[in-house]
């Protein structure tokens, strides 16, 4: 059930993989700390509130990704840009576009689709972390030199994203009338996990300035 589902620890391969009826294909839930990416004829699918989604693609090889990550809240509960936070968004932006180059992406050929970032929280309304997650995700793209082909960003409520990632599609719900109980629960079990685990080493944030 959806209100059963957990978010993962930070960077994680997204595994709850079923049989989309609707649109008749396979389907990935990305949940938050997920991601995941393919050549297949398939939909990824999540649900955002604070957090953002990046739909990375190459298009002329026909394969994408998805991501779901949040920037975690500093010990004050702000969250800041630069800060040791953007860590956690460039290790979620690595990893998916990592995956994308071994399954035969080219990075000077990736574009990208941006979700989320909306103020959904009301425990998390006064460090505005959706304003934050969303100019992390637009200030990392810039600085890699991926073109952005679409963005939605901010808003006040929940998202639904349906990414098909060989044609390169997405389809975006606002969900004004649902409780965000179940999206709030989510992020905040999330956002305890990045407290406790620090994003790996072995990616260090980006200077979000001018790509040389």
């Amino acid at each position: 059930m959806p209100g059963q589902d957990k978010a993962a620890a930070p960077g994680q391969l997204a595994g709850n993989q079923y049989f989309d009826r609707i649109f008749g294909c396979e389907a990935v839930k990305v949940l938050p700390g997920e991601y995941f990416a393919s050549d297949r004829g398939m939909v990824l699918v999540t649900v955002l509130g604070s957090c953002v989604a990046a739909c990375i693609r190459d298009p002329e090889r026909r394969i994408g990704g998805m991501n779901h990550f949040m920037l975690p809240q500093s010990a004050n509960g702000e969250s800041a840009l630069p800060s040791a936070s953007a860590r956690y968004g460039a290790h979620a932006m690595q990893l998916l576009l990592e995956r994308l180059v071994q399954l035969g992406a080219r990075r000077d050929k990736l574009e990208a689709k941006v979700f989320g970032g909306g103020r959904v929280m009301a425990s998390l309304a006064s460090s505005q972390v959706g304003d934050h997650n969303a100019r992390f995700v637009l200030r990392f793209l810039a600085s890699e030199g991926i073109r952005l082909a679409a963005q939605d960003l901010g808003d006040i409520y929940p998202r639904k994203v349906y990414f098909f990632p060989v044609e390169g599609r997405v389809l975006v719900k606002k969900l004004i009338s649902m409780q965000n109980d179940t999206v709030a629960s989510r992020e905040r079990e999330y956002e305890a996990r990045l407290r406790l685990e620090p994003a790996s080493s072995d990616f260090d944030a980006p200077s979000l300035g001018q790509r040389s």
